[in-house]
């Protein structure tokens, strides 16, 4: 089975599984986690994120993200790519100002410290009374409309909260000089085609990553964007085979 077909089913359902898991997700759980001094799922979750990401990047977006699916699907109403530039830096400001809201609740919060993974969940399930759709649809909107009015994968390029815990988690492993999956290129055998670009779901010009050589040395250079989630489409569509994944320090 092709890499993408695989890729393609894992964020099919992992964003079918959204009412089950949303709350593992929640920015607004945790809070309320914190002033009880509770570490529920989604305090788990975002610290294995940032964890995980010291080693795999952002590949959690490409293959496993439920709003990643949600996103990808809402491309068939606009496909065009999200403008670059200080949008980018959105997703930074929402969050520190809400990881240091987090900070602050648990600062406040009142008791001693317990671990409930299923913290206002039904039996772990998120949504389980038909007034919690209410909050299901309402995220569903939040994703949509952006996607709408700027394109493919809007919402990971400015908005998602989560994001920012890879991505300082793949920072961190750098300074620590730990084994990294990447995508490396031999620029070299680059014809210059531009099909990377294309298909690419995150709107990264690949081929000029390429062109450059990236940060790498000699002819094998690290396609090394923050905006990289590692889904590989890149991968499949070169047609001479110069991009593919490597697991190293370099």
């Amino acid at each position: 089975m092709k890499l993408q077909t695989i890729r393609r089913f894992l964020i099919t359902f992992s964003m079918l599984l959204f009412p089950i898991t949303i709350y593992y997700f929640s920015p607004y759980l945790i809070i309320m986690a914190a002033l009880q001094h509770v570490i529920n799922g989604s305090f788990i979750v975002f610290t294995l994120m940032f964890v995980l990401g010291m080693f795999f990047g952002r590949l959690w977006c490409g293959f496993l993200c439920p709003t990643g699916g949600m996103s990808e699907c809402f491309e068939r109403f606009s496909p065009k790519s999200p403008k670059q530039g200080w949008r980018n830096y959105l997703k930074y400001g929402i969050w520190a100002v809400w990881l240091s809201g987090v900070i602050l609740c648990h600062v406040l919060g009142k008791g001693d410290y317990t671990i409930q993974p299923f913290f206002m969940t039904e039996h772990g399930i998120s949504i389980a009374n038909i007034y919690s759709y209410v909050i299901y649809y309402g995220i569903v909107l939040l994703f949509l409309i952006p996607a709408v009015v700027h394109g493919k994968r809007a919402n990971c390029h400015y908005i998602c909260w989560m994001a920012p815990f890879m991505i300082m988690g793949y920072k961190f492993g750098r300074l620590l000089h730990l084994p990294q999956l990447k995508i490396k290129a031999q620029h070299e055998s680059c014809v210059g085609c531009g099909a990377c670009s294309k298909v690419c779901p995150m709107s990264v010009d690949v081929k000029k990553l390429v062109k450059d050589g990236s940060s790498g040395t000699g002819n094998l250079g690290e396609l090394r964007t923050a905006e990289c989630i590692l889904c590989g489409e890149c991968i499949s569509a070169c047609p001479k085979k110069v991009l593919n994944y490597k697991m190293g320090i370099k």
